[in-house]
Order: C-alpha cells, then sequence, then structure tokens
C-alpha cells in the first residue's frame, strides 16, 4: 500500500475515534454561558452578540433541520464534535506533512520513518483530541470549535501551498486559503492569526533565517495582519456608510440606497482590477485582488445580519440593520476598549482643562425624516485623560474598583509620582509594575496556567481568580517534589481536591514529549519551527498582549487559546519522531518505530483519555435547559423577569426561543437595558410575552441620553414621591428638569431618592398578585430609598415600568442578579423559586436573608414543577457552574423547611428535606457549609439519623480540610487563612449543633466520638 493511500486512511480512522469521543461525550442540550445564545440565534437566524457569527448560524440552521425542536440544542453541539473531529483529520495530516518533508531532508524514505511518521502523527492528533480545553469546546454549542477548525484547514493549505509552491498553478492555494479566512470572518476572528505563520512560510521560501529578513517579515505579517483585521473588515463597512450618509442625507435618497450604490460600484472596481491585471499579466496585483476578493464573498455572510436584523426578530442584539448600527456591531462597541501601547492607567485623572471630548459620531435613522441624525453632534461625552499621568504599555488601566484591587495582588504596586495637568500629585504604575502584569497575570496566570492544564496536569475545576489560592485550579504534574515548590505540602491533599473530576495527572508526559519535539525541530529544520513558533505565540500569548484583559474575568478563559495548544500537539508528533530516530541508533528502523509509537501513544493520549474522561463527558448533562425552566416557573404567567448576568440569560432565551417554553414571560436583561437598542427591542412583543410597559419617550433613551440620572435632592421636594412623578419630571425637556454637571453640560436629573408607587388594593387582590390570606398586609403605597448619588439607566428604565405598569403584570428578579440591581426594593420581595416577586406588603423573612417566603409557590414549584439536569437520576458530571448553582436550589430547600418548621407543619419540612437530598445527592454535588442548614433543620424535626447522616460527611470533608491546612507551612498556612479558618468555624458550629444544642444528635451514630480529633485540629496552629 502507498504512502498517501496510509495517510488517507489512517487520517480518516483518527477522524473516526475523535469523532466517536465528542459525540459519545456531547452535552444534550444547551450549555451555560454563550451557548444557550448561540443556539438560539442559529436555530432562528436571530442577532446574537457583537461580532456575531453569521457561518456558524447558517451552519447551525442546517444541522437542526435535521432534528426537532427538542433536539436542535443536541444538533448544534454536534456540529461542535464534527468540526472538532474534522480538525483532528487536518491535524493529522499537517503532522505527516511536516515530518515527511523534515524525513526527506535527511534522505529517502525508509519503511521505518513511513512507520514513525504516522506513529508520530496518532500520537500527537489524539494527545490533542484528548487534550482539556479542545475536549471542552467539542462538546457544546460555541463558536471555538468550528473556528479551530478553520485554522487546522488554513495551516493545512499553507502547507500544501508550501508543497507546491514552484509548481505553475500554486496560487490557487493562496486565494482557497485567503476564501477561509474571509468565510471565517463569520465565526470568530482568531483564525486570522494564522496570516503571521503564512507571511514568514512565503517570505523565507527562498531566504535564509537572519535578523534583517526576519525584521522585514515581522513588519509585513503585522502589517497584513492589520490590512484584514482593522481595513477589511471595519474599512469595507465604513466606506459604505459614508455612501450612505451621503446618498440619505444629501441626495435625499431613501434608506440603503447608498449602501446598494456602494455595493454595486464595489463589485464594478474588483471585476475591473481582475480583468485588467489579467490581461496585463500582473501577476502578483492579479493574485491579491483575488485575495480581497475572496474574502469579501467569504465576509459577505454577514448580510445575514444585517437582513435578519432588518426582520426585527426577538433577539436583535444591536439592531445592525444599516451600515452605521453594523459598523458599530463589528466594533464591538457596546463592550468598549482597553489601551493597547499607549494611554491611561487605572488612575489617570480627566484632563482638567478639557475633561471631556467628542467621541465617535452616532446616528439613528429617523423614520418619520427619512434622514440619519446625529444624535451625539457637538456632545463631548468621551473621557479625555490626562496625558500627563497616562503612558506608554498601560496593562494596568481600568478604573473599577474590583480590578484595581487586583492589580495590587498580581503586582508589588508601589508606584511613582507624576504631576497632572490640575496641579494633582498621581501615583500611576511604573513600566515595570505593568510589565509585571503582564508576566504574573496577563501571560502567567491566564494563559501559560492553561498551557499546563492540557499538557502538564490540573489541580481541578474550581475557578482561580488569585495568586494565594494555592488549593485550587492550578496546574499539576502529579509529581509531589515539583508541585510542593509552588502549591505547598502535597502529602495530605484533601478528597476535596483529589476526588475533584477536574484533578488530572499527567506527569509532565505530553509536556515533556512535546518540548522533545520542539527542541529536535530546532536542530533540524528552523524555518518550519519559526514558522509553528509563530503560530503557537499570534494564537496564545499575543492574544492577551493585544485584548490587555484585566483581573479578575468572569470565568477560565482557556477555550480562547486552543489553537497554541494545536501547535503544540504538533511538536508532541515531532517529540515522538526524535524518540525515533535516537532509538534507530540502538535497534532496527522498524523496531524502533514501532516502540516508540507504542509506548508515547500509551504514555501520552492513553493517559490523557483515561484522566480527563470523568471531567468531559457531559452526554447526561441538561442544568443550563433545566435551570432556565426553574426561573421560568418561578414566575407567574405574563411576568416580566430581571435577570442579569450570561447564566441566568442565555439559557433562558434557549429555552423561550428553541423550545417554546414559557414564552409568556419578558426576560430583561438589566446589563443590556443600558442600551436604547435593547430597550426598544424590550418595548415589542416577543412570542407570547407583551413588550414592556413604559412612559418615556424615545428621545429620553437614546444612547448618550440618561446614560446615568444624577439623584439630587432638591430643597423643598420632601417625603416619598411617586415614580409617575419622577417619569414624568424626566421626561420634561424644561430647564427646571435640568442640572449642571462638569463642564456645564445640561442633563436629566431626579430630585429626590427617595420613592413609592401607589398601590390599587382592589387590582392587586383581582389579579392574584396578593392571596387573599395576605389582603390586610396591602400597604397603600410602597416606599423605599435608593442610597445612591446616581442611578444608570437601567435603573431608570426599571422606575419607567414600575411607573407604567401600575401592578398590571407580575414583576420578578432573578435571585442570582445581586443586591446592586434591586435599587432598594428588597423589602417588598416575596421569594417564589429562584426569583423574587415584588409585592405591595412589608416582607417578612424570618431568617435574615432577602424575600419573604411564599411556602405554597415554593413548595409546588420545588417539590413538583422544577427539574433537575439528570443530577437526581444518575451519576453525572456537574462542573464548577453546575455546582454553584445548586446552592441556591438547596438554600431554597432549607429556607423553605424552615418555614415549615416555624409554621408545625413537620411532615411538609421532612418531605421538603428529603427532596432536597435525593434531586441533589452528594455524588453530584458535594456537602458542603450550605448543608448545616439542612442538617440543624432535620435535627429540628428529630430526624436525627438524617441529619447525623449529613453531619458525617461534612466532617469528614472538614476534618479532611483541615488536616490539609495544617500540613502546610506557615507560609502556605497565611495564603489560605480565609480557608482554614472557615474550615475551622464550620466544624465549632458542627460542634455546638451535636453537644450542646441538639445534644440527642451527639449521643446517636457516635458523632460526640467523631469530634474528639476536631478538637485537636481546632487548637493546632496550622504551621510546621
Amino acid at each position: 500500500m502507498d504512502y498517501k493511500k496510509i495517510n488517507n486512511i489512517l487520517g480518516w480512522a483518527i477522524w473516526l475515534i475523535a469523532t466517536l469521543v465528542y459525540v459519545s461525550t456531547v452535552e444534550a442540550t444547551a450549555s451555560f454561558w454563550d451557548c444557550g445564545e448561540f443556539i438560539a440565534t442559529a436555530y432562528n437566524l436571530e442577532v446574537g452578540h457583537p461580532p456575531g457569527a453569521p457561518l456558524f448560524m447558517l451552519l447551525g440552521r442546517f444541522f437542526t433541520m435535521f432534528f426537532s425542536a427538542e433536539s436542535a440544542g443536541y444538533a448544534i453541539n454536534i456540529l461542535s464534535a464534527i468540526s472538532s473531529s474534522f480538525t483532528i483529520l487536518f491535524l493529522f495530516w499537517t503532522i505527516t506533512m511536516l515530518l515527511k518533508k523534515m524525513a526527506l531532508k535527511a534522505g529517502e524514505l525508509t519503511h521505518g520513518k513511513t512507520i514513525a511518521i504516522f506513529g508520530a502523527a496518532v500520537v500527537g492528533s489524539l494527545a490533542y483530541t484528548f487534550s482539556d480545553s479542545f475536549w471542552f469546546s467539542a462538546v457544546e454549542g460555541e463558536v471555538y470549535a468550528l473556528s479551530s477548525l478553520f485554522t487546522a484547514l488554513v495551516f493545512w493549505a499553507i502547507l500544501k501551498w508550501d508543497a507546491v509552491a514552484t509548481e505553475k498553478h500554486s496560487v490557487r492555494w493562496i486565494v482557497f486559503i485567503a476564501y477561509l479566512m474571509g468565510l471565517s470572518i463569520g465565526v470568530h476572528l482568531l483564525n486570522l492569526l494564522a496570516i503571521p505563520a503564512m507571511v514568514f512560510l512565503y517570505y523565507f521560501k527562498t531566504r535564509e533565517l537572519n535578523f534583517k529578513d526576519f525584521a522585514k517579515a515581522t513588519g509585513l505579517s503585522v502589517l497584513f495582519l492589520g490590512i484584514v483585521q482593522f481595513g477589511i473588515i471595519p474599512g469595507t463597512v465604513k466606506i459604505g456608510a459614508m455612501f450612505e450618509l451621503m446618498f440619505v442625507n444629501s441626495l435625499g435618497m431613501p434608506f440603503n440606497s447608498g449602501l446598494l450604490v456602494y455595493i454595486l460600484l464595489l463589485i464594478g472596481l474588483i471585476s475591473f482590477g481582475i480583468y485588467y491585471t489579467q490581461k496585463k499579466g500582473k501577476v502578483l496585483w492579479n493574485t491579491a485582488v483575488l485575495c480581497v476578493t475572496v474574502i469579501l464573498i467569504g465576509y459577505s455572510t454577514y448580510t445575514v445580519i444585517m437582513v435578519r436584523s432588518a426582520a426585527n426578530p426577538p433577539m436583535d442584539e444591536n439592531n445592525p440593520e444599516n451600515a452605521f448600527s453594523l459598523l458599530s456591531y463589528l466594533n464591538r462597541e457596546q463592550y468598549g476598549s482597553a489601551p493597547f501601547l499607549t494611554g491611561q492607567y487605572f488612575n489617570t485623572p480627566l484632563d482638567a482643562r478639557a475633561p471631556y471630548k467628542e467621541g465617535d459620531p452616532v446616528y439613528y435613522q429617523n423614520e418619520e425624516t427619512g434622514k440619519y441624525e446625529h444624535i451625539n453632534k457637538g456632545e463631548k461625552n468621551k473621557p479625555n485623560y490626562d496625558e500627563a499621568t497616562s503612558g506608554f504599555f498601560p496593562r494596568m488601566w481600568s478604573s473599577q474598583a474590583h480590578h484595581i484591587r487586583d492589580y495590587k495582588v498580581w503586582v508589588d504596586y508601589k508606584g511613582k509620582n507624576k504631576r497632572a495637568s490640575n496641579g494633582q500629585t498621581v501615583k500611576i504604575p511604573t513600566f515595570g509594575e505593568n510589565l509585571s502584569f503582564l508576566f504574573n497575570y496577563q501571560w502567567g496566570h491566564i494563559y501559560w496556567r492553561y498551557f499546563m492544564w492540557n499538557f502538564v496536569g490540573r489541580q481541578s475545576d474550581v475557578q482561580n481568580t488569585h495568586p494565594s489560592h494555592i488549593d485550587r485550579g492550578n496546574w499539576i504534574s502529579g509529581i509531589k517534589p515539583i508541585d510542593s515548590m509552588r502549591l505547598g505540602n502535597q502529602d495530605n491533599l484533601p478528597k476535596s481536591m483529589t476526588d475533584n473530576p477536574g484533578h488530572n495527572k499527567y506527569y509532565m508526559l505530553p509536556f515533556l514529549l512535546g518540548l522533545i519535539g520542539l527542541i529536535y525541530q530546532f536542530i533540524k529544520n528552523p524555518k518550519d519551527l519559526l514558522v509553528l513558533g509563530l503560530l503557537f505565540f499570534f494564537t496564545g500569548l499575543a492574544i492577551n498582549f493585544y485584548t490587555n484583559p484585566p483581573s479578575p474575568q468572569p470565568r477560565e478563559r482557556d477555550y480562547a487559546y486552543v489553537g497554541s495548544f494545536y501547535v503544540f500537539a504538533i511538536w508532541i508528533a515531532v517529540g515522538v519522531y526524535a524518540i525515533y530516530e535516537m532509538l534507530r541508533k540502538k535497534m532496527p528502523q522498524t523496531m524502533s518505530a514501532i516502540v516508540a509509537s507504542v509506548v508515547c501513544l500509551l504514555a501520552v493520549p492513553t493517559l490523557m483519555a483515561t484522566e480527563n474522561w470523568d471531567d468531559h463527558d457531559r452526554s447526561d448533562t441538561y442544568t443550563a435547559s433545566d435551570f432556565a425552566k426553574n426561573y421560568l416557573n418561578s414566575c407567574a404567567p405574563n411576568a416580566i423577569l430581571f435577570t442579569n448576568g450570561d447564566n441566568d440569560t442565555f439559557p433562558l432565551w434557549y429555552v423561550q426561543e428553541v423550545l417554546r417554553y414559557r414564552t409568556d414571560v419578558r426576560v430583561v436583561n438589566l446589563s443590556l437595558l443600558n442600551t436604547d437598542w435593547y430597550i426598544e427591542q424590550m418595548r415589542r412583543k416577543a412570542w407570547d410575552a407583551d413588550g414592556i410597559p413604559q412612559l418615556l419617550p424615545d428621545s429620553k433613551l437614546r444612547q448618550g441620553t440618561n446614560d446615568y440620572v444624577p439623584l439630587y435632592e432638591k430643597p423643598g421636594v420632601t417625603g416619598f414621591r411617586d415614580v409617575d412623578e419622577i417619569i414624568g419630571f424626566v421626561a420634561d425637556d424644561t430647564p427646571k428638569s435640568k442640572v449642571a454637571l462638569q463642564g456645564n453640560k445640561q442633563v436629566d436629573y431626579i430630585p429626590t431618592k427617595n420613592f413609592k408607587v401607589t398601590v390599587d388594593k382592589e387590582k392587586v387582590l383581582a389579579n392574584g398578585t396578593v392571596s387573599k390570606d395576605r389582603a390586610d398586609r396591602v400597604v397603600d403605597n410602597i416606599e423605599w430609598t435608593v442610597n445612591k448619588s446616581y442611578i444608570m439607566k437601567n435603573d431608570l428604565i426599571i422606575l419607567d415600568i414600575l411607573a407604567a405598569n401600575d401592578w398590571e403584570r407580575p414583576v420578578y428578579f432573578a435571585i442570582t442578579t445581586g443586591a446592586d440591581s434591586y435599587l432598594g426594593l428588597t423589602d417588598y420581595f416575596q421569594l417564589e423559586g429562584l426569583a423574587y416577586r415584588l409585592v405591595p406588603y412589608k416582607a417578612i423573612s424570618y431568617d435574615g436573608q432577602t424575600g419573604e417566603i411564599d411556602t405554597d409557590i415554593m413548595y409546588d414549584n420545588l417539590m413538583n414543577d422544577f427539574k433537575w439536569g439528570g443530577m437526581d437520576e444518575k451519576d453525572i458530571y456537574m462542573n464548577e457552574n453546575n455546582r454553584r448553582m445548586c446552592m441556591n436550589f438547596r438554600n431554597n430547600f432549607s429556607r423553605l423547611a424552615s418555614e415549615y418548621i416555624r409554621t408545625g407543619e413537620k411532615e411538609k419540612a421532612v418531605e421538603v428535606l428529603d427532596q432536597c437530598l435525593a434531586k441533589m445527592p452528594e455524588n453530584n454535588i458535594p456537602y458542603n457549609y450550605f448543608m448545616l442548614s439542612i442538617a440543624e433543620n432535620y435535627y429540628k424535626l428529630d430526624a436525627y439519623e438524617k441529619g447525623n447522616a449529613i453531619m458525617s460527611s461534612l466532617l469528614d470533608r472538614y476534618e479532611d480540610d483541615l488536616n490539609y491546612y495544617n500540613s502546610l507551612d506557615r507560609d502556605d498556612v497565611q495564603l489560605l487563612k480565609e480557608d482554614s479558618e472557615r474550615a475551622k468555624y464550620i466544624l465549632q458550629q458542627m460542634m455546638v449543633m451535636t453537644t450542646q444544642r441538639y445534644p440527642k444528635a451527639g449521643e446517636l451514630n457516635g458523632m460526640k466520638d467523631k469530634f474528639v480529633n476536631v478538637n485537636g485540629l481546632l487548637l493546632n496552629p496550622g504551621a510546621n
């Protein structure tokens, strides 16, 4: 059998293995974070968050056509699985191309070399198949799997071009690569980071490596990358917007006429360019024009975004239906931007002479006038930072309080004094401190730590946000002397760490094999090493160098760097070939090739598969969709539900938009409610849910208007003021409703911090807002105070909704939105599940927590309506995010049981507690301190055996944890002092409960004896 046939057969065999692995472990429905949104946008061809992924949407829609709506999430997860397995296929063929090229440089291709090449490719491709971050993306409906396929396909095509570069029609490969890059823009921009590798391969095809040419190639790489990313992508739309503005505003033409003329002109210019360069024999220019053409053809998938946005679907983020909003969408203006090479530091003040400057023009499509209205013309609303206290390479730039706190955690911050334009002395970060943050956090913590997870080992799946967290989320090798140098004594690791499914040990074997490969390639083929090294750098370290992320991040971001891990998998394969080269000097070639391949196969991909399977198998997990249903089931019909984050919003969009579940509930995301386009969409009916009621006119809600509203207690304005009056005051455009800010800018304000909503008692009783047994508690007005100096636009909209709603529709706040989002209304919150209902009476909470318990509704939800994501049926993997979400459920069960105990309904209390244990068993959701209240409630009900079973488990856990803390030296104990003190406190509380508060519990099951050892631990200072 010839080489080519074996290469194809083995490649497809590896593809089949990867496909079976990913399809068998893929999540059954939507996952948390962005997955629910992506699946919904694909299924209904709606518009997701900037900058969008239209090609992913189209492919996702195609996949869902073969499945029912119930299985749409699974279908798009399968798209990710198949994309990932094809990535493995092209990785295999990429490795064989590189190794064959290396082998031929050293002589003819022998039988032994052939076996070694294929064996190495099998090891390298399977190592990447089972790598932590890539496997994670392969089994959920996100864009990263498809993006990885484009990266793999582009790099494979680059090598194919390299192999035939001297042939007549080799340029077709370059055009093909350009087309792939154009298509990939409709998935994710990460694929563009392969451009520098291609430039270097092209540049050094006929040149020797030297510093001068290296500098030239670097400059060309950055130039070409910049042309595509900052020129073609936004520039094409920006010029179109200029045409649109001229044709509509100056020539009086209809909307979109300028854009259509521009598109026709662009097509004409490109056609002429291709014809002219072809006719004149200008090969290089012809190739360039062709490449730009196919990039634009691929990029044209964004017309889907504009077309669907114009149809006003329920999900239409940023409303990019014209050239101006599309440009804003592509530029991700919603998220702001971080400084790159120069800019402000976290404590740089605004320029005292001109604190604000004009921002980029914002155009509003005014249907009444038929023109684009420049709504921020002349407005100075963009911060103008003081130049004297700004500087070069500002890594420590964000002024948010939690970011400032973390800057000083990751860097030994001392700063240097600099005088600002206002004469104030500011202690700004030094250049060295900015570099330290880059190396310690941006490269060390959120790149190299992820890299080591994939090729050395991972401590746990618990998020690590702080350098003192030596007990969670770090990389480990499984070799105690190595790990103890960084993470303290490893002899007494607690089961809470070692039993974590994410506790994966590779003993550095993948890393060492890749390191061998890297060194071997440096010796044998430094040009190819340079190309791979560039791809490794640009898809890894360069991402954080450019995006300049602050600390902390809301989640672990390892999935964003899989392109660089892809490169390291190639080096693992080269490492196998290097071992073959060493062995063949000692034994026959064929035998050395077989030995090297088999040993490395067992030592690396087999080990990785064994370690990683349990925390990557999501085949029986339904938590995101089930928990989303639980949020919606917590609401009465036709409710308005305020949410805030990704995980209490995107899964809800999925179950409503795709599964058509509880579409009567209007989900309102408070983060997005700060934008005018989202407010406009919330006013429209979506499925069975009416739009939100509002009184404020559009002019008060446009971007740049009332983004924040000062609260100024005006003399003479006393008492609590009705929200109707407040909204009327804000809607008023006369000078009496304005206040001057810095720079003498006149803005709307609110003349009080004390608010009220009038209650129509007959209405709230008639429409079920208040049950009959609470009728006597209804107040005339709900009254509250907002203890802030200003409110944001989303807070203003909440007030507007309360004024317009007038108790017609139920209003809820998700329990996960956070206290800052509640606007001081918590005295009128009633807990009914995963949401607090706003009620017209003072809430009575007997446990000190937020919200009064409605036992009837809570019981029905927790016992009958709520779904549990499969964790109640079998042993499944529940990652940290799932486990954290379950703490809310356990707390709700405990609160409901406590309320039944208070009212003397003991049988129901036991029933509720038993349901808690049955639906969230310990094997899936390990017990922690949230279970103390469950155990105590059992004690209150004289169910000592059940309470003691929980206590015994908690005792084992925290005694084990404390043994670990006490085994550490003084410095390491200090790092974990808060955790150690918490464990001691929990054990002390358990002792008090079982020996003093409920002595009968201590007398059963030997509980009193079990605490004998604990006394010694509590007295131990915890330092060796």
